[in-house]
């Protein structure tokens, strides 16, 4: 019989044979470059090369044997990049999904991890100016004043090191110049957009200059709107600043201090509630008991087909105290603040010898109430409060002897996490569930075996310590808290080496050796007494039951109410992981001819173990993943064609991949299915990579990118959302489509002595992907293709220019991400047509 790998492992055979060919044929073809005359000077069509230090150097990415996406800061400007999620519009393989809690998902190459937690680490390394942002919801600020985005594809753990399997981004901004200059922009748009931006440069003494740049965005009419009633969600308040010094007191010595910081008071995306979880849907024909009254309509009636719809608790609701179950009243509003100072010191010891320090200082704070109910109901809002102090050390010596350019260096960092939230959903199916049950276990009613009368007593005296009522019963379990504080240290000692094999052949070696401690303590918690009746004598009973103990002792106001059924109590959850990890790189390079370079690399990477910050009814949910570790294998071309008219690129890439770290479902014994990580001992990604830039003439570039990705998890036995296990094998990753293309077009004229015009054109498709393991078609996320463009006018002396621009044109209605609260399945939307005009001035 055959293998049921063998279609998959077929497809794979394909894509290498395929790009086998395609590789034999650019080094067939390079000859043919090589014979053109090569110009002593780039023609007027030859396409710009970008500056990258994709290897802690300045390079060409075009000469660099990896996989490189690199995007100049004008090229950032004329797209409009002003976001994170911008950038997956021009790079594909790069995917950015916004969790239900507002905290980005990165996935490049398929590789990723859905998390939804304010203290989760990203397999995607998120940089600034070389310098470790380690959590992804650090660059949820604006994105402004940069002289390049560089993404690396593949783990880059050897000159990198924190948790990058996937590869990384790297935002590099703009150097303090030596001559003065600024600019100032302002723009408007239509949800009452008004932004600002602008920049302040140059030198302040000798060998002494200074970079001031600063972007305020704000959107006053939100672009969501509530299916129920006249309300408005989606306004936008973003405040980013950056103040660069440079000094260079001596010949050898360079230091570079950087202050930067962000601002976000906008709202928070909400949900529209699209389905059930499967023990909360309602049978057909009926209603679901515990489902609030008049929910299954409203999903049923509202189905959403725009971006625009969605809804969410009322404040009336939502914001009154009911019993001892404290109301949310705030603002459905985002409150959050980033702080980070970074200080690079170079000293040139001898001509081939350096010395470089890199420390950085970040500290992130947020403070914000969302609803992801996705539906006029409490089903579940939650009150965010978490604190992020990061600080590290990079030492590192760069020299060149004979053949061989060397790096070594060590490197420290240390994290200091508060991750906290309140959640509120008295109108939640679970919630309605467990009061029907408490109440029959007051009135002495088994409710495993409900035959009513029967009325056992001896259930009266052990499971109501507390003398609640049937009124106390049906108000609990309205709000609890989530808390937990950790620590993360890691350490490590990394060497990396080129070396010159000869005039057409280099070969990269490089080694990181890790250690990694990360240690947690936290747990769910009751709220000023709305757990204490359904703990004490709903979870009391039904875990004596379960777990055949004796009944554990009752919670008191505030306690924690995770279970630990080893220990038969509840309380404070607390352990330590201690890991360690070698990364390495093997990489060979050779330029076959000018401007075209063959290279193939093995590397491998790792990114260390981690703590959910879960709602946790038992202590299992928060047991930690392992570190992961990611195996590549890549093979590329790049090539300069036609006097460089024409830059193409391909490569064919394979991960063998260990330990994933997964958000999957635990059969929790009350609440049928709740979250928990763990680790996917085996699965693999495969695929291509190809962009190609073409200068068609001297006022026109057109750019295609393109990502073919296969991902499996091969036989992991598993939860599903019901509850029940289930093998899960040949499933995709979440957030990996298939597909990924984009194309821009850029043409840029003189329309007199004067006056230029520019105009752009992107286009952006992904095909059909998922949000869980592909068995739930809830959890589908559609195929989309999104359109964006601008046209403008600019001075040729540089000193104004103004354009209109668009994005999603077309209006497309998407979504990325797809999430569920234990009761109700959301979706996350994308934002509609918006549009704009910007007036820059430069002096």
């Amino acid at each position: 019989m055959q293998s049921p790998k063998t279609p998959s492992m077929t497809r794979a055979s394909r894509a290498l044979l395929t790009t086998t060919t395609a590789l034999l044929f650019g080094a067939a073809f390079a000859p043919v470059a090589m014979a053109q005359e090569a110009p002593t000077e780039p023609s007027q069509t030859a396409v710009g090369e970008i500056v990258v230090t994709a290897e802690r150097r300045a390079e060409t990415a075009n000469s660099v044997g990896m996989g490189i996406q690199a995007f100049s800061g004008e090229q950032l400007e004329t797209l409009r990049v002003t976001d994170v999620r911008d950038l997956a519009a021009v790079a594909p393989g790069f995917t950015v999904s916004q969790s239900y809690q507002g905290v980005p998902i990165y996935t490049l190459r398929g590789i990723g991890f859905n998390t939804i937690n304010l203290s989760a680490t990203s397999t995607v390394g998120s940089y600034y100016d070389e310098v470790a942002y380690p959590f992804p919801f650090m660059l949820t600020g604006p994105i402004f004043d940069l002289e390049r985005v560089e993404i690396l594809k593949g783990p880059q753990g050897t000159l990198y090191g924190r948790n990058t399997t996937a590869g990384l981004v790297d935002f590099i901004t703009n150097k303090p110049t030596e001559t003065f200059e600024g600019s100032l922009s302002a723009e408007i748009g239509n949800y009452d957009t008004h932004n600002y931006a602008g920049h302040i440069s140059g030198p302040l003494a000798d060998n002494l200059q200074a970079r001031f740049a600063f972007r305020v965005e704000n959107s006053d009419e939100g672009w969501q709107k509530s299916n129920t009633r006249d309300e408005r969600l989606g306004d936008i308040h973003r405040y980013g600043a950056r103040l660069r010094l440079a000094w260079q007191p001596t010949d050898n010595l360079d230091i570079d201090l950087t202050l930067s910081g962000w601002a976000n008071k906008s709202d928070p995306l909400a949900g529209q509630g699209i389905g059930f979880t499967p023990a909360t849907t309602p049978p057909p024909g009926g209603t679901n008991t515990f489902n609030a009254p008049g929910l299954p309509a409203y999903i049923a009636n509202n189905q959403p087909t725009s971006a625009t719809q969605a809804d969410w608790a009322p404040r009336s609701q939502r914001g009154a105290n009911i019993g001892v179950g404290a109301g949310l009243n705030d603002d459905l509003k985002e409150n959050n603040q980033f702080e980070a100072a970074a200080l690079r010191i170079g000293y040139d010891i001898t001509p081939s010898l350096r010395l470089v320090s890199l420390s950085s200082y970040n500290h992130l704070k947020r403070d914000a109430l969302f609803d992801w109910s996705g539906a006029p109901y409490e089903v579940l809002l939650q009150k965010a409060d978490g604190e992020i102090t990061s600080m590290s050390e990079e030492l590192r010596l760069e020299g060149e002897t004979g053949i061989v350019r060397w790096t070594v260096g060590g490197y420290y960092g240390d994290d200091d996490i508060r991750d906290n939230n309140r959640t509120l959903l008295g109108q939640n199916a679970n919630v309605a569930r467990i009061r029907a049950v408490g109440s029959l276990i007051l009135l002495g009613i088994d409710p495993l075996t409900y035959n009513p009368p029967t009325v056992n007593p001896l259930l009266i005296p052990g499971y109501n310590p507390g003398a609640y009522t049937l009124a106390d019963m049906a108000t609990a379990f309205r709000t609890y808290r989530d808390r937990a504080e950790m620590n993360a240290n890691t350490w490590s000692i990394f060497t990396n080496a080129d070396w010159q094999l000869s005039d057409s052949l280099s070969l990269t070696t490089a080694l990181r050796y890790t250690e990694d401690e990360h240690s947690y303590r936290g747990c769910s918690s009751d709220f000023n007494g709305s757990m204490l009746p359904n703990v004490n004598a709903v979870n009391r009973y039904l875990y004596t039951i379960i777990y055949g103990m004796p009944t554990t002792a009752p919670i008191t106001a505030n306690q924690c109410n995770t279970y630990d059924p080893i220990n038969n109590r509840f309380g404070e959850v607390s352990h330590t992981l201690a890991e360690d990890n070698l990364a390495w790189r093997a990489a060979l390079d050779w330029t076959v001819a000018k401007n075209v370079l063959l290279y193939a690399s093995v590397s491998e990477g790792a990114k260390a173990g981690v703590t959910p910050v879960n709602a946790a009814s038992t202590s299992t949910q928060q047991l930690p993943a392992r570190q992961e570790t990611l195996t590549a294998y890549e093979v590329g071309l790049k090539a300069g064609l036609f006097d460089r008219s024409v830059q193409a690129n391909i490569s064919a890439f394979y991960y063998d991949y260990k330990d994933k770290q997964l958000s999957v479902y635990f059969a929790d014994p009350i609440y049928t299915a709740l979250a928990r990580l763990n680790n996917i001992p085996d699965s693999h990604a495969y695929g291509l990579d190809a962009d190609l830039t073409w200068r068609a003439t001297e006022h026109m570039t057109l750019t295609g990118s393109a990502t073919w990705l296969e991902t499996s998890i091969n036989n992991y036995n598993g939860i599903n959302a019901a509850g029940q296990p289930q093998i899960f094998d040949q499933r995709a990753f979440p957030y990996s489509p298939e597909w990924q293309v984009s194309g821009t077009a850029i043409y840029e004229t003189n329309v007199n002595d004067k006056l230029g015009l520019q105009w752009a054109l992107n286009g952006r498709w992904q095909s059909e992907s998922a949000a869980d393991l592909g068995e739930d078609p809830r959890f589908a996320i559609d195929s989309y293709a999104l359109v964006n463009g601008s046209v403008g006018l600019h001075s040729l002396d540089g000193r104004w220019e103004f354009s209109v621009w668009g994005r999603n044109l077309t209006n497309t209605y998407y979504w990325t991400t797809v999430a569920s609260n234990a009761n109700v399945v959301v979706r996350f939307p994308g934002a509609p047509t918006t549009v704009g005009a910007t007036l820059t001035f430069n002096f």
